[in-house]
């Protein structure tokens, strides 16, 4: 299928300029059958990073449209192979007609991804940068699009490399303690050194393992979970969060049966919030089943929004034995909502009842907005999340986190093997399988003849 030549409409539909993009071994002859240039040479004796300005016509010779059409030869385009990119007029019409003629002489259309998936096999992009294309277009705050680019750079990529070389230098010790351990006068690095690498290399997986947290939550959004008893305004506060009426308002106590999920991006940080049942008793069947979903959400939210009404008369103690338990491990913050309709009095003994619970606090009214600033400042707060630079690191892709918990595990036990003195045999096992683990990452393949090439390369030994 690599030896098709592939096209297909590159930009959205609407803009006022559409592009197409072909590619493969034809991809310049092809054009060149449809595209008649305004003067000069013709398209496949054009020079690469050129634009022509001229006109495609149909079959008939019918002219279809003024466009320019850019030249890349191989290797150096973005799939690696020659490619065109015709630049036309942004109507549907327009780009399903130069499309329909690219076909008729010889292209076929492009399978979703197939550009990214060329660029691969060409070797112009390992697979964490392959991955990072699709985290590049669906960016959608300046942190997302700051990582995506960085591992689309080759961030990602560079410290995986240096970990592979540390880990092959490793190998490498290993394999010749095993192959000339009869030859006393050849010296190797000891025990106490090897272990000194290997100490080396779990630093830096378990680093960009631990980022994993930083990352999921800058590219997925911070689950925040917004719980309490029932009319406690919590969907009018989601309404107001996201200035719109997502969730039902109603007074009739039980309204939000179900979980209600938002996103909202807070000054570059992506929020998921997420309206749950009311917390009460009750012996309606869906409602209980709404509330057991709310505490399942708890669980999973890393910022957990308490609302109490100010001037409900619910048992406070039954329900704080009821939700703290819930909330050891969250970052909880308590809003005492619809405080503008009680005395002063009233949130003095608010607070005095929730004194001893270790959260911040907040007076608000979600329904004329007061207070909402004030929230916002200590959502991003309660966040925490590191200022993120097209430089750093961070892990962001389950599959890569998984892959590297793996290697930490197989590192693990190269560490313990060297300080229990194992056989290098059982030890270089497990090295060869933390090598494999990184190469899962970018998509390659661990090789023995890596550690050959590394060991005739950095080590002379008889010539």
């Amino acid at each position: 299928m690599q030896q098709d030549t592939i096209c297909a409409i590159a930009t959205a539909q609407g803009g006022a300029i559409g592009v197409i993009r072909v590619s493969g071994p034809e991809a310049i002859e092809i054009t060149s059958r449809i595209f008649t240039p305004m003067g000069g040479k013709p398209l496949n004796e054009r020079q690469p990073y050129t634009l022509t300005f001229g006109k495609i016509h149909s079959a008939e010779g019918e002219i279809i449209d003024e466009v320019l059409v850019s030249v890349f030869r191989a290797p150096h385009s973005y799939t690696g192979e020659d490619s065109t990119e015709i630049s036309c007029h942004g109507s549907s019409y327009i780009l399903q007609q130069v499309m329909r003629r690219l076909i008729e002489c010889g292209c076929r259309s492009a399978l979703p991804g197939e550009y990214t998936q060329r660029a691969f096999l060409n070797g112009k992009m390992d697979l964490s940068q392959a991955e990072a294309v699709a985290d590049l277009i669906a960016s959608s705050s300046a942190a997302t699009h700051r990582l995506a680019m960085s591992q689309m750079r080759g961030g990602f990529s560079q410290e995986l490399s240096m970990l592979r070389d540390k880990l092959l230098h490793l190998t490498s010790l290993m394999e010749l303690e095993l192959d000339f351990s009869d030859h006393e006068e050849l010296e190797f690095a000891d025990r106490t050194e090897l272990s000194q690498i290997a100490d080396e290399i779990e630093k830096v997986i378990s680093r960009l393992a631990d980022s994993f947290n930083v990352g999921n939550a800058i590219k997925n959004g911070i689950p925040v979970a917004i719980i309490g008893e029932t009319n406690a305004g919590k969907s009018t506060l989601l309404n107001a969060l996201l200035n719109e009426e997502k969730a039902i308002v109603s007074d009739i106590h039980g309204t939000t049966r179900d979980v209600i999920e938002d996103t909202i991006n807070l000054r570059g940080i992506t929020f998921r919030f997420i309206d749950t049942a009311g917390i009460r008793q009750t012996t309606d069947v869906v409602e209980s089943i709404g509330i057991e979903r709310t505490f399942q959400k708890m669980n999973q939210a890393d910022i957990v929004l308490w609302m109490i009404d100010s001037d409900s008369e619910v048992d406070m103690e039954a329900l704080k034995d009821e939700i703290l338990p819930h909330c050891e491990d969250k970052n909880l913050i308590i809003l005492f909502n619809k405080s503008d309709k009680v005395s002063t009095e009233r949130c003095d003994t608010l607070r005095q009842a929730f004194a001893e619970v270790n959260a911040p606090k907040l007076f608000l009214s979600a329904k004329q907005r007061q207070g909402l600033e004030e929230l916002e400042a200590l959502l991003i707060e309660t966040a925490a999340l590191p200022e993120i630079s097209q430089n750093d690191v961070i892990v962001t892709n389950i599959r890569h986190y998984e892959a590297l918990v793996r290697a930490l595990e197989s590192i693990h036990r190269v560490q313990d093997g060297l300080l229990m003195n194992l056989s290098g045999d059982f030890v270089s096992q497990d090295l060869r399988e933390c090598l494999s683990h990184l190469a899962e990452i970018v998509g390659g393949a661990f090789d023995v003849e890596d550690v050959l090439g590394n060991i005739f390369k950095n080590f002379c030994i008889g010539k």
